[in-house]
């Protein structure tokens, strides 16, 4: 049975290798393209600041940490756009409810709080926290029963969302910015304190290797059991060897990018620490709105390849006249991702207001945009049926690094939107070809 699994993931004799290391990887063609992509993107950007500016500006520990930070909210948003495209819908509020979470949060933290638990209380940031949550569900839900048991298109829904949410958070700060908010809370922004050095950046990698290991001796256990082709032993450790170079390439970049000289400077002075000639070096390691960014595609990745609610997803968003058949509620199904995506823009919210420590109501504005196009970029289908949360991320930093290098080029922002609709446009002609090829295969 071994030699039968093994020989069925080996392809023919004569195979090229590359073909024969994405057969026996099982590595995803579309993936490796968009990864490519990215590639090129940071190698251009460098190589142009390094024969225009004289010094490479891009591929730096400082920028490259900054773009994780930056990429985070927009992150957050596409593990949700994944399931809401998927299910063959479309969610143009997204940016509103940003702004409206963070209106929502700055005068509960500013002007509520205070008032009844006292100034630097610690159960402030908490309490915020978890309202933003339930704000921005609440919101998903609501759009979600509308599409679903009214039967109102979504695309009309979240857009009438957009301009009542953005209307809805002006009202509520009249349009004032409201800071500072709660020094707890503002640590989710990230920055030299909103990170978590060096020692825990390590042990986070190591945890990664491990559990990429785990992880792929688990799915080889599973295969076994119900007698599913194995991958030959090479491609699993070729897989290991990859997603471990990752984690720990990444972990060595976010710790060789130091907190800035001032900073360290007055943390030296409050600890007492002296000071060395060529100045202190302290490793920010991994901010916290990136690590947020990463348990939210883990659990959204969860829960679409491993429970039922999952598999109904894609399931409805495949064929829904087939689903309905088969006794799937789509209605509720319906409610529960908008519900979802509403939560996660509700975490955006809370990512970008601590990130500034400050609300305002034109948090998030045009970023529903930044997020479908992730989202599409990502290899997530506009038909429905198809998508993937890694895509997404990757799809996130796509959009990212392409705004990062263009402000580093300095080219304006009417530019910048202009670039970002010519990418959007490309990645669903793209997808469509690749659809169309398919179907012809």
């Amino acid at each position: 049975m071994s030699s039968a699994m093994s020989g069925a993931a080996a392809g023919p004799p004569g195979e090229p290798l590359i073909r024969r290391l994405l057969r026996a990887t099982e590595i995803d063609t579309r993936m490796i393209g968009m990864i490519g992509a990215l590639a090129l993107i940071w190698v251009g950007f460098h190589a142009y600041t390094v024969f225009v500016q004289g010094e490479g500006l891009f591929l730096t520990p400082r920028n490259l940490w900054n773009l994780l930070v930056q990429s985070s909210s927009v992150g957050v948003m596409a593990a949700g756009m994944v399931l809401v495209i998927v299910m063959r819908h479309i969610d143009l509020s997204v940016g509103a409810i940003v702004g409206f979470v963070s209106t929502i949060i700055g005068v509960t933290q500013v002007h509520i709080l205070p008032h009844y638990l006292g100034l630097d209380n610690p159960a402030i940031w908490i309490i915020t926290l978890l309202l933003g949550l339930a704000v921005g569900a609440a919101i998903g839900a609501l759009h979600g029963s509308l599409v679903a048991y009214l039967g109102i298109p979504a695309f009309i829904v979240t857009l009438g969302g957009q301009l009542f949410w953005r209307g809805s958070a002006w009202l509520v700060t009249t349009g004032q910015t409201i800071a500072p908010l709660d020094d707890r809370f503002a640590l989710m922004g990230g920055g030299p304190l909103g990170s978590i050095g060096a020692v825990a950046s390590w042990t986070l990698g190591g945890l990664a290797c491990i559990g990429i290991v785990i992880g792929l001796y688990a799915g080889r256990r599973r295969r076994a059991r119900y007698n599913f082709p194995q991958r030959p032993m090479w491609a699993e450790v070729t897989l290991a060897a990859i997603g471990c170079f990752i984690a720990l390439g990444a972990t060595w970049v976010v710790n060789d990018y130091p907190w800035p000289e001032r900073v360290a400077a007055n943390y030296a002075a409050q600890h007492n620490i002296v000071v060395p000639e060529g100045g202190l070096f302290i490793s920010t390691g991994y901010a916290i709105p990136v690590l947020m960014a990463l348990g939210v595609a883990m659990v959204v990745t969860f829960i679409a390849t491993r429970t039922r609610f999952g598999r109904y997803v894609y399931a409805s968003g495949g064929n829904p006249e087939a689903a309905v058949l088969a006794g799937i509620n789509t209605k509720v199904i319906t409610v529960l991702v908008f519900a979802l995506m509403g939560l996660l823009a509700g975490v955006s919210g809370c990512i970008e207001s601590a990130r500034l420590d400050s609300a305002t109501n034109v948090l998030g504005q045009f970023e529903e945009l930044y997020v479908i196009a992730a989202t599409v970029i990502g290899g997530t289908s506009l038909m429905g049926g198809v998508g993937t949360i890694y895509g997404a991320l990757i799809g996130a930093l796509v959009i990212q690094s392409l705004q990062s290098g263009m402000v580093l080029l300095g080219f304006d922002s009417a530019f910048q939107e202009m670039v970002v609709g010519v990418v959007l446009v490309g990645a669903v002609g793209l997808d469509t070809f690749y659809r169309q090829r398919t179907a012809k295969g």
